[in-house]
């Protein structure tokens, strides 16, 4: 027999169930998590064992869609899911950001995290209950994990303009939403934000922050009483906590100056070899009295502490920067001979080297999920190797990161881009990461502003990026503009914002502490929007605006209009039109149910030719209609004229006005006239005439 724990609430007018002991009753806890009609069992699974050998926190979150909870079979040629999808692999990202910082410091144990989607309600986003789920699992569980959070998730709605708190797809699955905003937190603070928007000032996106926080303390209550009910017993965790304070103590007294030294080292490869060689007499001084892990974990904390200090203290950057400083930029557009577009982006130590490609409709990323199957005419893909750090790495697929970071640029960008009506290409960018010393993100969103306005595109903006961080020691605190990697990696805030100059188009914010508060946060949008505007406008001194027209070297795409009851004319008897044109002038030709036609082609000449012979065989031919035929045959009473895909009749007699002897006086095979239809004959043929 199984002891089943409940609790619920009414959020937002949608039921909200977690229970457990009925389903993975093996794991350390399992949740099920029922969110309208969507269903997510989320279970957490533990090591014992604590690891001396390990100086991070083996923490993996992995969310899992699967195909039948929409009633669906996966896609492609195996009926079974496979590897995770870039959605799945965002979404595990999103569920960790939020969680994480809330494990002790030196908890090094590995946990396990797995949410899967067993029913999916589009208009109950299964992220949301992920994150719920995740978080009551881990509140339940033995490991040390006491505080709840919650997720929810911020529209606009299309007419009022007023904030929707958990938009359905209405609002957050278009193509431009004006808003996507999720925002996760405890009852006290914000954790983790995340973003997509149509250029709305900052103001706004704070607010719509703090309503999104303020909408999830209905379920941290709820959260709270489901732990009361089913939480098991917590053993007191010490960790490293009195070990690791004695040696963090012990360093700061007999290395403090050296270290302080190291850290304002200017150059990110000196800092760090300066810091190595500290390292190397820290352990070789302490490696008796303790291990590898409480030694390294050590030696970061001292290293974290005295960086903090200073930086509070004077108020400058540990390279030498004030505050809101941001570091020498360079521009560069077209450094690349044969690609369609392409920039270099240089900010500090941080390169992204992006490039621009530009295809068909039928170049589109299909995209099969429980949402549906969809194209997506605009990718940007983020790679990341380890020579930009001076490393040596073992060449893989993509990783979460690279994954995630290519998706928030991608977000940043989606906003300006022209509809398909008016740029009908498919869109491919790319950014190689050359060079990082934190921010590579937003480099990828300035260099891709620059490469998609060099390759042509009308954007409508361009887009700039900047991350920001903090330095919070109790009620004091410094917000820092364009953040290095140590500041990244020793402070207390990743936030991320993007922009155009009419508003923000993408944000997002991880913290490593346990929240900020209003203030912080108003004061890191107002800081971060300054910092973007500057940065456009030292970009607009190399690219202000996009090319007039796409490169030489281009494929050339145009969309045109047939009725649609010429569609069936244009595709010929078992496609026979369609593949003449195609042959003859090597163009691509994709037609829509609607009866728009797209036309692709190397050269605008051959795309000319194609789009005329396509109008050739769609042209009207009505009676009284005037029309353009070629003469394919001459006879002694008249000539065979071919209009598009029909043949005609032109008689001698209406040829002109007077009469003709011959007619090869006036018409000649291969001429192009202009004809009168003036009726059709037993044969369907048409009847011309010159006469009008």
């Amino acid at each position: 027999m199984f002891s089943l724990v409940r609790s619920s609430v009414l959020w937002n007018g949608v039921k909200l169930i977690i229970e457990t002991g009925r389903i993975a009753r093996q794991a350390e806890m399992s949740v099920l998590v029922k969110y309208g009609n969507t269903t997510v069992l989320c279970t957490v699974t533990k090591s014992d064992k604590k690891s001396e050998d390990v100086s991070f926190f083996p923490l993996v979150i992995n969310y899992q869609e699967r195909f039948y909870s929409a009633c669906k079979f996966p896609g492609g040629f195996v009926k079974r899911e496979g590897k995770p999808s870039d959605r799945e692999t965002l979404v595990s990202r999103l569920i960790d950001r939020p969680l994480r910082p809330l494990f002790p410091d030196d908890f090094f144990n590995e946990v396990q995290v797995i949410c899967t989607v067993l029913s999916f309600d589009e208009c109950c986003p299964p992220e949301i209950a992920s994150v719920i789920g995740a978080s009551a699992a881990l509140c339940a569980s033995s490991l040390p994990f006491d505080t709840p959070v919650a997720i929810s998730r911020v529209g606009i709605d299309n007419v009022s303009g007023d904030f929707v708190l958990n938009a359905g797809v209405d609002c957050c699955h278009n193509q431009n939403p004006i808003l996507n905003l999720y925002v996760a937190g405890t009852k006290n603070s914000i954790l983790m934000v995340e973003a997509d928007a149509c250029e709305l000032p900052g103001d706004k996106i704070v607010d719509a922050i703090l309503y999104g926080h303020n909408g999830i303390k209905p379920v941290l209550d709820m959260i709270e009483d489901f732990v009361s009910k089913s939480k098991k017993d917590k053993p007191d965790y010490d960790g490293f906590g009195s070990e690791r304070k004695a040696l963090v103590d012990l360093i700061d007294n007999e290395y403090h100056d050296d270290l302080l030294g190291a850290i304002c080292t200017t150059s990110k490869l000196k800092r760090r070899s300066c810091l190595e060689s500290i390292k190397k007499n820290v352990v070789q001084k302490y490696c008796d009295s303790y291990c590898e892990s409480v030694i390294d974990a050590g030696f970061k904390l001292c290293v974290s502490s005295i960086m903090r200090e200073y930086v509070i203290k004077n108020k400058s950057r540990i390279d030498g920067r004030a505050p809101e400083e941001i570091r020498q930029i360079a521009c560069d557009v077209d450094v690349l001979p044969v690609v369609h577009g392409s920039s270099l982006f240089t900010r500090g130590e941080t390169q992204a080297l992006v490039t621009v490609t530009l295809g068909s409709s039928s170049d589109s990323q299909i995209v099969d999920d429980i949402y549906g199957e969809r194209k997506e005419s605009f990718v940007l893909h983020y790679n990341f190797h380890q020579f930009a750090v001076g490393e040596c790495g073992r060449l893989s697929a993509p990783s979460r990161r690279e994954i995630g970071h290519g998706k928030l640029a991608s977000r940043a960008l989606q906003a300006v881009l022209p509809p398909k009506s008016v740029f009908p290409y498919s869109i491919r960018v790319v950014s190689e990461i050359t060079e990082s010393n934190g921010s590579s993100s937003m480099a990828t969103v300035c260099g891709a502003s620059m490469a998609l306005m060099s390759s042509g595109v009308p954007m409508q903006s361009p887009v700039a990026g900047i991350a920001m961080g903090l330095i919070k020691d109790g009620d004091e605190y410094v917000v820092l503009s364009d953040i290095i990697g140590d500041e990244d990696a020793l402070g207390d805030m990743d936030f991320k914002v993007a922009g155009t100059p009419n508003g923000i188009t993408a944000l997002q914010m991880d913290l490593k502490i346990d929240g900020i508060n209003p203030d912080i946060l108003r004061k890191a949008v107002g800081q971060a929007w300054t910092g973007v505007q500057r940065i456009l406008g030292i970009m607009s001194n190399t690219i202000s605006k996009n090319r007039d027209s796409v490169c030489d070297n281009a494929p050339r795409i145009e969309n045109i209009s047939i009725p649609k009851n010429k569609i069936r004319d244009l595709i010929g008897p078992g496609g026979k039109n369609i593949k003449e044109i195609c042959d003859s002038t090597g163009a691509k030709i994709e037609i829509e149910d609607t009866g728009v036609i797209s036309v692709y082609a190397a050269t605008k000449q051959n795309l000319d030719s194609a789009i005329q012979k396509i109008r050739n065989i769609c042209v009207s031919c009505d009676l009284g209609d005037l029309v353009d035929g070629t003469v394919v045959e001459i006879t002694s009473f008249g000539a065979f004229i071919s209009v598009g895909s029909k043949d005609g009749l032109l008689h001698i007699s209406n040829i002109a006005e007077g009469r003709i002897n011959k007619v090869e006086d006036v018409l000649s095979v291969g001429q192009i006239v202009k004809t009168k239809v003036i009726g059709t004959d037993e044969r369907g043929r048409l009847k011309l005439s010159m006469r009008f």
